[in-house]
């Protein structure tokens, strides 16, 4: 079978090289792609960008594409599944109808509160007057969340009042994040520690992916400004039998059976950010799709064949499916761009990759273009590290050890994940 794999990022690489191992694949053509996927077997990159929906369709009828897989959230949000279901082309994705549990935070607030799906309260705001006086009169600093997709950046954590003011000024009067930040959720802060619970979904079925942790801050210690993150572990010691079951009868298959109850059935990964509180678990967001660099951890623990997973959610018959995971801890670790997550240069060689390789370690490319034999830097998260272990602890040292053998300027990293 010939596929079509969406995105150019290390969430990306991560599924082309799992898919390549699948006995049931021909090719994998990967819009864009990146340096990894350029020299990964059985792939090929292809110069679509992923906004351009009729180009890839076209691509897809003329190269008798099986299925085609959507990698990032902004394709699915705006409707890629919609246009390629319509020329009757399968997907694993969900449709823009059901990706609005990412794509619109209001849209997921008010799902989760209608359904009694466990979240903190928010109060949703257009008006920054009105804002500002609902959110100074209460006892604790809330959080202050931008409705649309705002490139990772939506989510606002103030620690004072001033911060606070400043950043619904900045979504209601100085519209920075323009018709994303037309409407606001003024939300409850939660505490406590955060999973990232991965589900496969057929729009009925649920099958839940062991639990990671990601680390979102730039800097040791959970300093510095958040990215996109800087390294992932799986499974998350927190994440007990009892919890994941819990996780799973209050959370993920009540979210699939009322989204197939509204009209909008969920099929593809489902990904819920779940806040252990002393409430028990609850859910911070929803994302429409795998998650980066979770999937660069997750995926290395799967034991079952990713695309007759894939094929099942897409057929509606994951029922049939029951993924095996390999009894070990994936740590991976993310080297980005001296400057990330702001300006940051490119164009930089990259050395080592093979060595890290020859440690056992898995290199994931995220920003890197393949030029001849070499790679060089092309984004602001260059490489995600990944080592396979016994425990978290061994496979944090075999990453590390990887990590180590690889050097372009200006590289940098964090030298704590799952250390905790």
């Amino acid at each position: 079978m010939n596929l079509l794999l969406i995105g150019s990022g290390g969430r990306e690489h991560a599924m082309a090289w799992k898919l390549s191992h699948s006995e049931l694949v021909d090719r994998i053509y990967v819009a864009p792609g990146n340096g990894g996927t350029a020299s990964l077997a059985k792939c090929e990159n292809i110069h679509i960008d992923p906004e351009e929906m009729a180009a890839l369709r076209h691509f897809a009828q003329t190269h008798e594409i099986g299925l085609t897989i959507v990698g990032p959230e902004a394709p699915l949000v705006t409707g890629f599944v919609d246009f390629f279901n319509a020329a009757g082309l399968r997907v694993f994705g969900p449709t823009q109808a059901a990706a609005q549990l990412e794509g619109s935070k209001v849209f997921s607030k008010t799902f989760m509160l209608r359904h009694q799906i466990p979240t903190a309260w928010a109060k949703i705001f257009t008006d920054f007057n009105d804002a500002w006086s609902y959110a100074d009169d209460l006892d604790h600093l809330p959080v202050i969340k931008a409705d649309g997709l705002a490139a990772g950046k939506g989510v606002v954590l103030p620690q004072s009042r001033m911060e606070l003011q400043d950043a619904l000024r900045e979504m209601l009067v100085a519209h920075r994040f323009g018709e994303s930040g037309a409407r606001v959720l003024v939300e409850e802060r939660l505490h406590g520690p955060e999973l990232s619970v991965l589900a496969f979904c057929d729009g009925k079925t649920v099958r839940v992916m062991p639990a990671a942790q990601d680390h979102k801050r730039l800097l040791d210690g959970d300093h510095g400004p958040n990215t996109g993150g800087m390294g992932a572990f799986a499974p998350s010691p927190l994440a007990t039998p009892a919890l994941m079951d819990e996780i799973e009868r209050k959370i993920l298959q009540p979210t699939l059976n009322a989204m197939a109850a509204e009209g909008a059935p969920y099929v593809g990964v489902l990904y819920a950010g779940i806040l252990l509180t002393e409430d028990g678990p609850k859910t911070l967001e929803f994302n429409c799709r795998f998650g980066d660099p979770e999937t660069q951890a997750l995926l290395p623990l799967l034991d079952t064949d990713l695309l007759t997973i894939m094929l099942a959610c897409a057929e509606g018959r994951l029922h049939e499916i029951n993924p095996s995971w390999k009894d070990q801890s994936a740590v991976t670790v993310v080297m980005a761009s001296g400057g990330y997550p702001d300006r940051y240069a490119k164009g930089k060689p990259i050395d080592g990759i093979a060595a890290a390789q020859d440690q056992g370690c898995l290199v994931f490319h995220a920003g890197t273009v393949q030029a001849g034999n070499a790679y060089y830097t092309n984004g602001g998260r260059v490489l995600a590290v990944t080592a396979l272990g016994d425990s978290l602890a061994a496979a944090a040292a075999k990453a590390y050890c990887g990590v180590d053998k690889i050097h372009f300027e200006g590289a940098i990293h964090r030298r704590d994940i799952a250390r905790q």
